[in-house]
Parts: C-alpha cells; sequence; structure tokens
C-alpha cells in the first residue's frame, strides 16, 4: 500500500476497499476548522469588523476587525469576558453594530447591551441589569439624530414561553442608564429596523404567528417625530390578505429610497423598490432566484449600495442570488433594470457589503473554506480588478487540495404530485493515493439538512472531505421544502414533514444505487436537529437506510411542540399538519419498526431539542435489541460549538458506520465507544 505522505495525483493501488483509506484530513483539523461568521459593519476607516465562533476556544464568538494592511491578521477588538451573541428568537444572528469608532454589542452570559470604543480596554452596559438574561437585543443600528441606538427587543420578563417583540430605543449614555424606549410592538416578531440617513422614517419587517417569515410577512415605515416617537405608520408590502409574501432586508439608498426584497410575482425573492409620493412598489429586476433567503437569524445582508460610483443618476446595488444550487454576484442599476454579473471565484456567497470602490463578500467554493473576500472594483467600469481573502475558516486547506471531491450538482426524481424533482450535491470518493477495485462501489453517507427550510450548499466543507477521502461517498439532498428554489419548492414541506423529506432523501440514495454510484447495501444516513428528524423518521419508516446517525434529532414530535419557543411552535403545526400526524411521524411511536444501528448525540444543555428526546430513543432501541449508542456532551447546547466535541462526534460516526455496516477497517487510530446490543 502507497505511502499516505506522497503527494502524487496518480492512484498507487488497485486494492484498498472504499472506507479504509488514510487521510490527512483529520477529524482534528476539521473540528479547529469548524468556525461560523455572524455580521458584518464597517468602522471610520471602512475597515471590516464580524463576529467569528472559535471551536478551540470552546465555540467562543469573538468580535474582530480587519489589519490595517494588507496581509495583516485580524485584531480581536473586545477586552477579555465579553462574547459578542444574541440569543433572541433561539438562533441570534447578528449581535453589533458599528458608528465610526464606537461598538454596541450584545453579551452572551448576560445579554445586555454594552458600549465600546474601538481600541480602549473597557466596555460599559448600556442597558438595565434584570438578574439575568431576560431581555435580549439583535439586529441593532446607531440613530445619530437622537444619539441611540434603534434594535429589535425580546423581553422575557412577564413570560419565558411567551416574550414579547418590540423595536426599541436605547439612550446612548452609559452614566444614566433608562429603560429602553419600546417604538413599535404588538406583534409577535420584528427584524430588519432600518433608519433613512436623516433619521426620520424607519422601516422594518414584521409578521405574526401561526406564520414564519418565509410563509407571510409586512413591510413598515413608520415616520419619526420631534421626540423620536413614530407619529404614523404605512403597510408597504404584504398587506394585502388576498395575497400571500414574505418581504425582508428593507434599505434606504444613499438617496434616501426604500429597496426591498420580495416574492410577490414569480415566487422567487427579487428586488423592489418603493416609490413613496406615490406609495407605489415596483420591481427593480425579475428572475426566478432567490435574492434572499430564510430569517432563521438576523442580520442577512444579499445586497448593498455602490457607493461614490460616478453614475449619479442610478442606484448601484451590488448584490447576490441563488438559482440552481449556486450563487452569483453583480451589479444592479436600478434605473436601466440592468444586471452585470462579476467575476469572483465564490461560487456560494451569504452575505455581501460595500465600502468605496470594493466589496467584502462572505462566502466559499468548491475550493475555498468559509471565507471573507475584500474585491476590489474599477469605479469606471465597476469591474473587478483585484480580490483577496482576508479571513479563512481554514487558511491551511489548501494543502489538501489534491484530496478535495468536488461537488456534482444532481437533480433526481421524487413522489411529490407527479413528475417533479429534488436535488443534491453528491461528492465521490477522492484520494489520490488509493482507489478501490471496479467492481466494488463505495459507501454512502447522505446527510439532511436543517431547518428545515434550509439549503445544503456546494461548497468546500472538511467534514465531508474527511468522508470522501477516506473512500465514502457523501451526497447533501434539498428535498422538497429546502429554500433556495422558490416559494413553489418551499412549500412543499407543509402538511407532509416526514413525509416528503423522508421520501427524498430515500430517492436520491436509491436513484445513486441505481446508477451505480454507491453500495445499495452500505446507504448510511445522518443529519443535524431536523436533520435529525428526518434521519429517524427515514430509518423508521422506509427500510432504505442500513445504519443513521442523529445529531440533537426530534424522536417526539409532540414534545417538540410543547417545549419549543414561541418563534416555531406554530411552524411545527404548519409543517405536520394535525393532531394525528404528531403521533403517526413520530419516531418514538413506532421503535419496533427500527431494523437498523442508531447512534445518537445530543447536548445536555439543548433549548430547542429537550436532551429527554435523545434519552428516550436511545432507550427505547437498547429494550429492542438494536445496536443503538447514546453521546451526551455537558455544556453543549442546539449545536456543538467545542472542537473536542466536534472531533469524537465525526470519529465516532465513522467508527460507528466502519464496524455495523462498512465492512473494513478505518485506518485512523480512533477508540470505538460502547455499542448497546453489539460489544
Amino acid at each position: 500500500m502507497a505511502s499516505s505522505s506522497s503527494d502524487s495525483t496518480i492512484p498507487t493501488t488497485s486494492f484498498s476497499p472504499y472506507g479504509s483509506w488514510k487521510s490527512p484530513i483529520t477529524a482534528e483539523i476539521v473540528s479547529g476548522s469548524d468556525k461560523k461568521l455572524s455580521g458584518f459593519a464597517l468602522d471610520a476607516h471602512a475597515r471590516l469588523l464580524w463576529v467569528e465562533s472559535r471551536p478551540n476556544e470552546s465555540g467562543k464568538e469573538v468580535l474582530v476587525r480587519e489589519g490595517e494592511k494588507p496581509g495583516d491578521e485580524p485584531i480581536d477588538v473586545l477586552p477579555n469576558g465579553f462574547q459578542v451573541r444574541t440569543t433572541d428568537q433561539e438562533y441570534g444572528g447578528q449581535a453589533f453594530a458599528v458608528s465610526g469608532n464606537t461598538v454596541v454589542f450584545s453579551n452572551y452570559q448576560d445579554q445586555r447591551l454594552y458600549q465600546l470604543f474601538i481600541g480602549d480596554s473597557s466596555a460599559v452596559p448600556i442597558t438595565p441589569d434584570y438578574g439575568g438574561p431576560l431581555v435580549r437585543y439583535a439586529d441593532g443600528m446607531f440613530d445619530s439624530r437622537f444619539n441611540r441606538y434603534i434594535t429589535i427587543m425580546e423581553d422575557h420578563r412577564q413570560s419565558s414561553s411567551n416574550p414579547t417583540a418590540s423595536i426599541a430605543a436605547i439612550q446612548l449614555n452609559t452614566e444614566n442608564i433608562q429603560e429602553p424606549k419600546v417604538l413599535v410592538t404588538g406583534n409577535d416578531f420584528y427584524s430588519f429596523p432600518r433608519m433613512d440617513s436623516n433619521g426620520e422614517r424607519l422601516a422594518w419587517v414584521e409578521w405574526s404567528n401561526p406564520n414564519m417569515h418565509w410563509d407571510k410577512a409586512q413591510l413598515w415605515v413608520g415616520y419619526i417625530s420631534e421626540n423620536g416617537d413614530i407619529h404614523k405608520r404605512i403597510c408597504i408590502a404584504g398587506g394585502d390578505p388576498t395575497t400571500v409574501e414574505s418581504p425582508t432586508e428593507p434599505k434606504w439608498s444613499p438617496k434616501g429610497e426604500l429597496f426591498f426584497v420580495t416574492d410577490r410575482h414569480n415566487g422567487f425573492w427579487n428586488i423592489y423598490k418603493w416609490i413613496e409620493e406615490k406609495n407605489e412598489v415596483v420591481p427593480v429586476y425579475i428572475l426566478d432566484a432567490e435574492f434572499s433567503r430564510p430569517i432563521w437569524v438576523f442580520g442577512i445582508c444579499s445586497y448593498d449600495f455602490i457607493k461614490n460610483h460616478k453614475n449619479n443618476d442610478s442606484n448601484l446595488l451590488a448584490c447576490s442570488y441563488r438559482q440552481k444550487g449556486k450563487s452569483y454576484i453583480g451589479i444592479l442599476d436600478d434605473t436601466h433594470n440592468s444586471f452585470s454579473l462579476l467575476d469572483v471565484s465564490f461560487t456560494d456567497i451569504n452575505n455581501v457589503i460595500s465600502g468605496p470602490n470594493f466589496l467584502y463578500l462572505e462566502g466559499a467554493s468548491a475550493t475555498h473554506p468559509l471565507s471573507i473576500a475584500k474585491v476590489t472594483l474599477d469605479d469606471g467600469k465597476l469591474k473587478v480588478v483585484g480580490s483577496s481573502i482576508i479571513w479563512s475558516s481554514s487558511p491551511d486547506s489548501t494543502k489538501y487540495k489534491s484530496y478535495f471531491s468536488l461537488p456534482e450538482f444532481i437533480e433526481f426524481p421524487t413522489e411529490f404530485q407527479g413528475q417533479k424533482s429534488a436535488y443534491a450535491n453528491f461528492y465521490p470518493p477522492s484520494n489520490p493515493h488509493y482507489q478501490a477495485t471496479q467492481e466494488e462501489r463505495p459507501p454512502l453517507l447522505l446527510r439532511s439538512h436543517g431547518g428545515p427550510t434550509d439549503e445544503s450548499r456546494g461548497k468546500l466543507d472538511l467534514n465531508i472531505q474527511y468522508w470522501t477521502s477516506r473512500g465514502w461517498a457523501f451526497v447533501d439532498v434539498n428535498y422538497g421544502g429546502s429554500s433556495g428554489y422558490g416559494r413553489e419548492f418551499r412549500d412543499r414541506l407543509i402538511g407532509r414533514w416526514g413525509i416528503v423529506d423522508v421520501n427524498d432523501c430515500c430517492n436520491c440514495a436509491i436513484f445513486l444505487v441505481e446508477t451505480g454510484k454507491v453500495d445499495g447495501e452500505r446507504l448510511c444516513i445522518t443529519g443535524e436537529s431536523s436533520g435529525g428528524y428526518t434521519t429517524l423518521a427515514s430509518l423508521v419508516f422506509r427500510q432504505t437506510f442500513k445504519a443513521g446517525s442523529s445529531l440533537y434529532g426530534i424522536a417526539d414530535l409532540k414534545s417538540l411542540k410543547e417545549e419549543i419557543s414561541k418563534f416555531e411552535v406554530h411552524y411545527i403545526d404548519n409543517l405536520v399538519g394535525n393532531e394525528d400526524a404528531y403521533f403517526e411521524r413520530s419516531p418514538i411511536n413506532f421503535v419496533e419498526n427500527f431494523s437498523c444501528p442508531v447512534i445518537l448525540f445530543q447536548g445536555l444543555e439543548d433549548k430547542i431539542v429537550a436532551p429527554d428526546q435523545a434519552h428516550k430513543m436511545h432507550m427505547a432501541l437498547k429494550q429492542k435489541g438494536l445496536p443503538v449508542a447514546l453521546v451526551e456532551y455537558e455544556g453543549e447546547g442546539h449545536g456543538f460549538r467545542k472542537a473536542e466535541n466536534l472531533k469524537f462526534t465525526l470519529e465516532q460516526q465513522m467508527m460507528f458506520f466502519a464496524r455495523l455496516v462498512g465492512h473494513f477497517k478505518v485506518a485512523d487510530d480512533i477508540r470505538p465507544i460502547k455499542i448497546d446490543n453489539f460489544d
């Protein structure tokens, strides 16, 4: 067998079974690179600030600033003892804002807002101390007219299960901390409070139960009085009870015009503009593509205005969109309704922010991990003249490029209403030093994403490469209900959660077997959160897969509804459909139908899926006599953040599947955990 230290791109053996290949992409490398980004803002010097999570520091959320000169390392901004993270709506998101050299941020431990001057060594609170994280803030912005901070506020003081949402104003006077002043309230949820440059008009998005934002929402504009209150308000979009739309991402242009994204015409989120004098909404650019995404977290930024450009007759917008599993970035001219694509290396783009003659892009590609790129534009022609990576979740990943499996975008038939399709990204096994015999087909790990209104994307994910470089095939499925493909595709899951997603995942695996890409006797499935539910439901209601791995997944839909936060409680009703279905689609009620091994991973501080769900499923499968294992983590919530736990989870999934399904020996030195009814 060839040495794994060789860097040849030519396979040196023909007889190494799939799954047994040795790879330098270790679980330790994967876990250290599993960093997340949250929020963008520019300081007074047009340098970027963002929040990054650090698995190697127990998942700490750190505010950092771009280095002063090209090539400089980013600089930590906050003093020790603080983390920038909000738990508003449980999933959080944008937790800070910048004006000049002043930062306001939400501190994770107490959820209070603090003010910090960049370069200073101390942060001071600007909201009251309520004796714990009872009031939470997110998605804020500065209001210079009244020297205050406008923010979403979620107040749990009266009820932990039914908190009050509002848009509130916080005075920037740290010597005399005042109660927040409520500007807008009365609805269930708010996002995107955005003030015009004169401080005279405030735009925001709101929605009410039983809808999620992407089901039905409203865009409002309120006019600010001389004392800082809202004295008049107008519903701009979503107010017609006979139509369904979900406006999002309002922004005021440098000229004072309101732009936003909505899906009123073609079921795709496109760019629109409000003509104030006529109180009329007009489309700016219509395309069967998504210019935004569901509001699971605060602070989405899919477009921004190009500042200081030479064409003063038009608003120029740098905007990204998703179409058929790929991201595009371009410049939109609102006067001519024209869109010019920009040539960038990213094929997956999350957020865009504009500075003077440059853009910052948060994105990735099949060969670039999650990164931040600074793209320089030619002001005259608005063409890309240069770009550089200023931050990478895994800066050393290029050394493993010869091992990378490149995603193949596939479309496969489903059982939904006749001849319909769903989509996935398929990654074949890839390792320059190994190959299997022509007769052998690789084992498959299918991943069902969370949300369930989320989207798997064809980008470099070292978690996936961990599997493919060891000889596994991997497929990331966008089942009916996923975002990125318009409202019709997203709505397939309404009333049919546990049916459409399960059928699509099973059909994808069968499609890969029938096309000769994978071994039908070694099909495994995994998923996190709602993806964990789809995993368990696939194993109990279908016989397609031979083993499964559920990470903080849902076993009992009724218990989930009773325990979940206000943000999602009616979402579950919409997805399940009726009371009978809560029982009929809960895997915990049909344990007798399980016929294959299962491994469960659960954080003991999970506020979304109670740890008891994993415990009950483990005990039921153990009593049935099936091979089953449960791994529980102290100090972890909904989604694992600590590098050591990410590493352990990945390795134990590999060992579990290899021992029970794979029929091969793992090349890594991993100590397996005890499997009930097996060891």
